[in-house]
Formats: C-alpha cells, sequence, structure tokens
C-alpha cells in the first residue's frame, strides 16, 4: 500500500484541520485525565533513555494532527512531509504513542480500515523512539529520538510563548506545517548530514521507491 493510494482513499472522507486538531485534543484529553488517575509510572523505565548520538535537523517528528492532516487534509501538511519522504537520508522519529494518536484519529474521520493501512505505510517509513507514558507525544518523540524538528497543528506547541519555554530545554523547533514547508531546504542539509553535492530527491514521496535520474543518486 502506497501513500499515493492511501491519499486517494483518503479523498472519500470530508475531514478539514480543524476536525483533526479537535478530535486530537479530545483523544489526549481523554487520555490525560486516564493518567492522572492511574499515577505516572514510566519515568522509572529502562528502555526511554535518548539516543547516543546528536541531535539532528534532518531528524524530523511529526505530531500526530500533522500525520492526520498529511493523509486526510493534504495541503501544507501533505506538501511538509512530502519534503521529508522525497529524501531518504531524513528520518521522521515517532514513537508508538504518537502513532496510537494519529491512527485513532483517522479512524475516528474516515474509517478503521484506512487508519490500519495507513499505520502499515508509516510503520515503514518512521524510527520508532520510546518515551515516558507522561510526556507529550511529540516532544517526548523528539527529545529521546534527538530529533532537531516538530510539525505541529497545536498552536500551544507553535506559538512564540511555547517557543521561548521550549528553547531553554529542547534543542528543537516546532513549526506548522505551511512553515516548516517554507523553511525545509534539503539542500542547505544535504552536506553536513549526507556530504557533498545535492543531487536532488532521491525518492518519489508517494511511492517511497527510490528515484533513478541521469545524474548519481543514493544507492
Amino acid at each position: 500500500m502506497t501513500f499515493a493510494d492511501l491519499f486517494d482513499r483518503a479523498a472519500e472522507h470530508d475531514a478539514d484541520a480543524d476536525a483533526v486538531s479537535a478530535a486530537l485534543a479530545e483523544r489526549r484529553s481523554v487520555a490525560d485525565d486516564s493518567e492522572d488517575s492511574a499515577g505516572d509510572t514510566a519515568e522509572s523505565d529502562p528502555d526511554v533513555s535518548p539516543l547516543d548520538r546528536e541531535p539532528s535537523p534532518a531528524r524530523v517528528v511529526a505530531d500526530a494532527d500533522a500525520l492526520a492532516a498529511d493523509l486526510l487534509v493534504g495541503g501544507a501538511a501533505r506538501e511538509a512531509l512530502d519534503a521529508l519522504r522525497a529524501h531518504s537520508w531524513t528520518t521522521l522519529v515517532a514513537s508508538d504513542a504518537l502513532l496510537d494518536d494519529a491512527e485513532a484519529v483517522i479512524a475516528a474521520l474516515a474509517d478503521a480500515a484506512l487508519a490500519a493501512d495507513w499505520r502499515e505505510a508509516v510503520e515503514a517509513w518512521r524510527e520508532p523512539v520510546a518515551h515516558p507514558a507522561g510526556d507529550h507525544p511529540a516532544l517526548g518523540s523528539a527529545y529521546r529520538g534527538a530529533a532537531m524538528q516538530v510539525v505541529s497543528l497545536d498552536p500551544s506547541l507553535t506559538g512564540a510563548r511555547a517557543a521561548a519555554g521550549l528553547r531553554d530545554r529542547l534543542p528543537v523547533s516546532v513549526r506548522e506545517p505551511r512553515a516548516f514547508a517554507t523553511v525545509f531546504s534539503a539542500e542547505k542539509l544535504h552536506p553536513e548530514t549526507v556530504g557533498g553535492e545535492y543531487p536532488g530527491p532521491d525518492r518519489d514521496p508517494r511511492s517511497m521507491a527510490p528515484v533513478r535520474g541521469d545524474g548519481d543518486q543514493h544507492r
């Protein structure tokens, strides 16, 4: 199942960014209430330490709302994530909790079959990371997964006040999809991430298949 196939199926459903944001907010509100009742015991989990690597701007977290909007809405969210899908040397970092949220939103706004097929496709793309249950899924994924960029529709994460608060704690920039698509430059990242001259995209963003052109591509 390719992303192109998934996008075609998603077009049968009527969802917009506001609906995606509302569905995610409702799910996370319920989850927060459950955690408050149960108590947080995840901090002692030995499997949630940060990755032993330097944070990189080529490692990106897409929050659950951005992932769901990529599939169901298109527009800026799809443009932002297409930029990552088109380059095999960029990394989508996501915890299971983050993907659980996105899958639930897709199932609520579309259908469970589409959500399950989307989950299978994104599982093959993402690099998994673990974080304590009490962490925000996007910020926890970024911190534990050495990602320096987060794409989110949530104004509580993308606003100026949030950015100032995060700056002292995490080496991460949080941007809404349109802003991310505007500032993300594979050409500028390539020399420091891969080395050498930027050859252009090396994957079809809708099939994730390697691109073969006249020039040298990553093999």
